[in-house]
């Protein structure tokens, strides 16, 4: 998914991208909540690694990526019943080949998000009004380091909680560590859900607004588990988010 030939355009669109990711970090605790006692290097690592860009797109970018997709997406069911039970009230799929003008946005996001290539195929995650993402973290064997993703149709709330460390690091390109024993995860599955309670522990309430890009990298991807709240808790600093259904176009890199 790398467009060899970049245009002036895209030179001038990836320009305007640094601008604004300059200008969130500026004001990124206008969109990142902390709670807990946190370590001022964990917090500093985390704010290096847990990165929003508002209006990463326009509103017609939103639309020609909701018009390519929909009529695809509009013909599978929501489920509730997810196997690994981290999602409830959603419908996916993955696409590999996109229309010219979108694939110049995915361009974009590879600059912006990634050091390198990412993943052929695109995750596209259609959650519903009512649908919930549980805590978790998104396994090594299928995915890399970081994990990014542009949120149309709704602004929503993302909550990230410490857990363990060492139990979901990339040792290695192609290798993870194995989960202990007890009380651990089949090392399948995509997405592993680790206990975080928020009880004497720290984290974050991340605000992504509709039209931003999120880029969750190293300390962020692995040492905390991540969320979307559900309707009836997406608040911000005390303030009611409205979710409505929600589809994030999710890229990855390769393990």
């Amino acid at each position: 998914m790398i467009i060899q030939n970049r245009s002036p355009l895209i030179g001038q669109i990836l320009r305007r991208c640094h601008q604004q990711a300059m200008k969130i970090n500026a004001r990124k605790d206008n969109i990142t909540a902390y709670f807990g006692k946190w370590p001022e290097t964990e917090q500093k690592e985390f704010r290096q690694h847990m990165r929003i860009i508002a209006d990463f797109i326009s509103e017609p970018e939103e639309q020609q990526l909701h018009e390519e997709i929909e009529p695809y997406m509009s013909r599978l069911r929501y489920e509730f019943d997810h196997w690994d039970d981290a999602i409830h009230g959603f419908r996916e799929t993955e696409r590999k080949k996109w229309f010219p003008k979108n694939r110049e946005v995915l361009e974009r996001v590879r600059q912006v998000a990634f050091d390198g290539a990412i993943m052929p195929y695109v995750h596209i995650l259609d959650l519903a009004p009512d649908g919930v993402i549980k805590p978790h973290v998104d396994s090594t064997r299928y995915c890399g380091n970081t994990i990014s993703g542009i949120s149309l149709l709704s602004d929503s709330v993302m909550r990230l909680v410490r857990t363990d460390e060492q139990r979901y690091q990339q040792q290695s390109p192609g290798t993870a560590t194995q989960p202990t024993s007890q009380g651990s995860e089949p090392d399948a599955a995509y997405r592993h859900q680790p206990e975080a309670p928020l009880k004497n522990n720290f984290y974050a309430d991340i605000l992504l607004p509709r039209r931003s890009l999120y880029i969750m990298s190293h300390t962020a991807r692995y040492n905390f588990t991540h969320e979307i709240l559900s309707k009836e808790h997406s608040q911000f600093r005390g303030t009611l988010v409205p979710k409505t259904r929600r589809i994030s176009i999710i890229c990855r890199n390769e393990p």
